[in-house]
């Protein structure tokens, strides 16, 4: 939940106190913006003996919007698992929800008594929950307004923490105050992601337009992580955990699958999969697939999770076994202990967290340069080490004396090797064997985007090298990694295209923040992006997307190039990456496009009545293979063909509203880059009549 603010602090020590017509009993939870109380009635026993009271913090009535939001939407639903709420309003300027108190713990709480324990929740009461999920989120996604409009609610928020679970076996979905819901004021479906970082569906981590069915995705990981007592998508950080729902990776999961009913691992295959339109399509779907694997009649089950519910609500035996295990340990310490030597434990080494927003209080010691030529540099603050390293004004082979260590190469220091040039390390000796490379390109010839619609076509997995030299300044070089013609990895020795500066650049962080994060990455391995992430400044979501958008722009901004070399070599791998952007080519050419296109993307395209014609590709368009991952806008290019349109009535299509509430509108901008797009790829052409 946080820290607890002080000024909340003394308040839950004034505890119990009048607030209106009830009296707060004690507080259950405080969160970012809000706290939830236990209370009762000052009078009688309505609407309820005991209930909820959610109220916002001090200095957070900002938010005042998103609890009428969740109050509409509590409104607006009733199910028996989904948490009911009793009423709404403002007292002495505080605004506040009334709901349903659920007596017992919520999932979060018995997953984590179950791992203490070494229990796993059994298949049939683990189907036995999520059933009753999928049937709160049945009422949930099914929801219409008073004039019948469907509202088409997503929860978006659907973990542990907020499945509640009652001492009399029942199962409620809470907690709607980051749901999505469709009206007019809004500014779409993904006006900014919310939810736990590790339950997200692949569309969510990626940025891309979302509907229920997400909410489906993170339901099925929620029944894995039950069965499993641990969490399906693997990774020690965030950062590994994100791309590893976008991977599809659930390795602890799959290794389970022998262990499961026969059934289950074809349920998660199908509960999981990557596009949406292969998933579950509706949460009474995937309600009805789980169904079989109750086994016990539901009466039965429901006392079964009455009993864990009061198991887990009962901690007094699991305080006992702590200390029975404490004690242990420190018997076994003594056993081991020399009498004639002082034993001393030493503190485990683990990273000091840092407070959010605010600098490491030590300075690291400074740091010295000593390149292979003889010259020296120094002293030089870690930040910029990096920066020289990633812009190759150092090299693998020039020395360092990392905060205060011996010299050492640059090759030789992870926290700087990972930033140099792949191709000034592993591939070095692809480079200069003997022959010619396996395609080679002038770009005064041949444009960048022709290089990079011929890579994709043919599927190349390799190095792609290119770069420039300018007339007044250095060489600019990029290398960009394929597998089976997707963008794996990116460098680039453009200081501008650094993280840091990128994310600048387009408004994510201020000057401020990047400087304060850059003095304080020695306390965080050197990683800029855990950094930003460990000072509370962005969240790993948001650099997730900032690392993913960085290596789309920095293959874009070579279409801008009109002089140049490009050559390809195959099968030449980068050597280990942190973070495997696994991007479809089409993205950064569209993105590309749009770089190049000084004077308009619509001024690219021939005259509106210019008719569209099936290209040498347009056959193989109509596969999902060859479209890939592209983006949607191109997706819907090779359905227009077989409508014969001219460009004009084109980018009118594209740009219409959009029937599905899922889905967002395409610009008209886009609309042009995916015309064009498609003509490289030779999915279409345009010819003036």
């Amino acid at each position: 939940m946080g820290t607890m603010p002080a000024s909340a602090d003394a308040r839950r020590r004034s505890l119990p106190k009048n607030f209106g017509p009830f009296i707060l009993e004690r507080r259950l939870a405080v969160g970012g913006s809000a706290e939830v109380f236990l209370a009762h009635p000052k009078h009688g026993q309505a609407p309820a003996p005991r209930f909820v009271i959610k109220r916002l913090l001090p200095g957070k009535q900002r938010d005042f919007k998103v609890l009428e939001r969740e109050a509409s939407l509590l409104r607006a639903i009733q199910h028996p698992n989904v948490v009911r709420m009793y009423g709404a309003g403002v007292i002495d300027g505080e605004p506040y929800l009334a709901m349903e108190y659920v007596d017992g713990v919520d999932l979060y709480r018995l997953l984590r008594r179950c791992e203490a324990e070494e229990r796993r929740v059994p298949p049939g009461l683990a189907a036995y929950i999520a059933i009753r999920v999928s049937e709160a989120l049945g009422a949930v996604h099914s929801v219409h307004d008073a004039s019948g409009r469907a509202l088409n609610i997503v929860h978006r928020d659907v973990t542990p923490s907020n499945v509640y679970l009652s001492t009399q076996g029942e199962v409620k979905l809470g907690d709607f105050g980051i749901a999505h819901f469709e009206e007019s004021d809004m500014a779409g479906p993904n006006a900014g992601l919310k939810g736990k970082f590790g339950y997200l569906a692949p569309e969510q981590v990626a940025g891309e337009p979302f509907d229920h069915r997400a909410d489906l995705f993170v339901l099925t990981a929620l029944f894995g992580e039950m069965l499993l007592g641990e969490r399906i998508f693997p990774g020690s950080g965030h950062l590994a955990v994100l791309l590893a729902i976008r991977d599809g990776n659930v390795e602890p999961l799959r290794r389970a699958y022998s262990k499961l009913p026969p059934g289950l691992p074809a349920f998660f295959e199908k509960g999981l999969e990557q596009d949406p339109s292969d998933r579950f399509q509706s949460a009474a779907e995937l309600g009805s697939a789980l169904v079989p694997f109750e086994k016990s009649a539901r009466e039965t089950l429901k006392r079964t999770l009455a009993e864990w519910v009061k198991w887990a609500v009962d901690s007094s035996q699991l305080q006992k076994r702590i200390e029975g295990k404490i004690r242990d340990s420190v018997e076994r310490m003594k056993a081991v202990r020399s009498p004639s030597t002082a034993f001393t434990v030493p503190a485990p080494r683990t990273q000091s967290p840092v407070p959010a927003a605010s600098a490491p209080d030590t300075e690291p010691q400074p740091s010295l340069v000593r390149r292979s030529d003889g010259s020296e540099l120094g002293p030089v603050p870690l930040s910029r080490l990096i920066e020289l390293v990633a812009t190759g004004e150092l090299a693998a082979d020039d020395e360092v004396a990392l905060m205060g260590n011996p010299f050492q190469r640059v090759r030789e220091i992870d926290e700087l090797a990972r930033h140099l040039l792949p191709s000034t390390t592993a591939t070095t000796s692809r480079l200069f064997e003997p022959g010619a490379p396996d395609f080679s390109a002038k770009l005064e010839e041949t444009p960048m985007l022709k290089v990079l619609a011929r890579l994709r076509r043919t599927a190349e997995t390799g190095a792609l090298f290119v770069q420039r030299r300018d007339a007044h300044g250095p060489t600019r070089r990029k290398e960009i990694y394929l597998r089976q013609g997707r963008v794996h990895h990116v460098a680039s020795s453009e200081r501008e295209e650094l993280l840091g500066e990128y994310m600048v650049r387009r408004g994510r962080i201020g000057r401020a923040e990047l400087e304060l994060a850059l003095s304080s990455m020695s306390s965080f391995g050197g990683r800029l992006g855990d950094t930003l992430i460990g000072l509370g400044l962005v969240s790993a979501v948001d650099i997730f997307r900032a690392i993913r958008d960085q290596g789309r722009d920095r293959v874009a901004a070579l279409c801008g190039w009109s002089v140049g070399d490009a050559v390809f070599y195959r099968n030449t791998e980068p050597g280990p990456v942190n973070f495997p952007l696994d991007l479809d080519l089409a993205s950064p050419m569209m993105a590309g496009v749009i770089a190049a296109a000084k004077g308009g993307v619509r001024a690219a395209l021939p005259s509106d009545d210019t008719p569209l014609s099936p290209g040498p590709r347009s056959e193989a368009a109509r596969s999902r293979r060859e479209r890939g991952n592209a983006p949607m806008s191109l997706q819907l290019v090779p359905g227009l063909l077989r409508e014969r349109l001219t460009v004009g009535q084109a980018i009118e299509r594209l740009t219409q509203e959009p029937e599905s509430p899922s889905l967002r509108r395409i610009s008209e901008q886009e609309a042009c880059a995916a015309l064009l797009t498609a003509r490289s790829l030779g999915w279409l052409m345009l010819s003036e009549r």
